[in-house]
């Protein structure tokens, strides 16, 4: 009985131009958004901030969105591509425009780092470091939505329809998160079993996630200090 024949797994399958070393660089930048999912699972599991996992939720829906709009629009990709599936809208570009948008958003609107309930310990991110944030990540989407035209993946059409889709995608996503927040949905979900039960949390809007736990490492580490000098008296 003869084995049956390999396949290849589609998902972070990227076809290059090995002499191109721009070629190159976009077949890594192909692999950007499963990247970002593993950095969205692993935050939302480390810090349980719910503005990160309703921004997952929202990109989830990005995603699924594109999904439809592919099945129904039916475009074909560019001649020269080797891959399977419409084109139309790129789901790259929609996925890191969905991103860097929201991200955007949440960066120079929503978050407020000089609240007056913020930990002792905690440091406001200065307007510029956040501004600079957000145009990174805005270059870097754009760093990945054009790799799809260098690859032949899509063509520009594809690429700026997923564009227009994921920057939609997010400004409707974050003005429906805001209009929750506004009439108290998001404290009443966080007052939820399950959420009290994951200990979803909502601090990142006023604080850094690297903030999370400084304040009670530092206590920690001053009742050590002060047990230890109470000893050597």
């Amino acid at each position: 009985m003869e084995d049956p024949p390999l396949a290849s797994l589609t998902l972070t399958h990227v076809h290059y131009n090995a002499a191109d070393p721009i070629s190159h660089i976009s077949a890594y930048l192909a692999l950007v958004p499963q990247a970002l999912v593993i950095t969205y699972v692993a935050l939302v599991w480390s810090t349980r901030e719910i503005e990160v996992l309703l921004m997952f939720a929202g990109q989830m829906g990005c995603e699924a969105l594109n999904w439809i709009l592919k099945r129904y629009i039916k475009e074909e990709r560019p001649t020269q591509m080797h891959g399977k599936g419409y084109g139309m809208p790129s789901s790259h570009a929609q996925f890191v425009a969905f991103f860097s948008t929201f991200l955007t958003l949440f960066l120079l609107v929503r978050h407020n780092p000089h609240h007056p309930h913020a930990s002792s310990t905690h440091v406001p991110t200065p307007y510029w470091q956040r501004l600079a944030l957000a145009l990174l990540s805005l270059a870097c989407a754009c760093a990945v939505a054009q790799s799809r035209m260098y690859l032949n993946y899509h063509t520009p059409k594809q690429v700026y329809a997923g564009v227009a889709a994921g920057a939609l995608c997010a400004v409707g996503w974050f003005l429906v998160i805001s209009a929750a927040r506004h009439y108290g949905l998001v404290e009443a979900l966080l007052e939820t079993p399950p959420a009290r039960f994951l200990r979803l949390r909502d601090l990142v809007v006023n604080e850094d996630l690297i903030d999370a736990g400084w304040e009670r490492w530092e206590l920690r580490k001053q009742r050590r200090q002060e047990m230890t000098s109470r000893k050597d008296r």
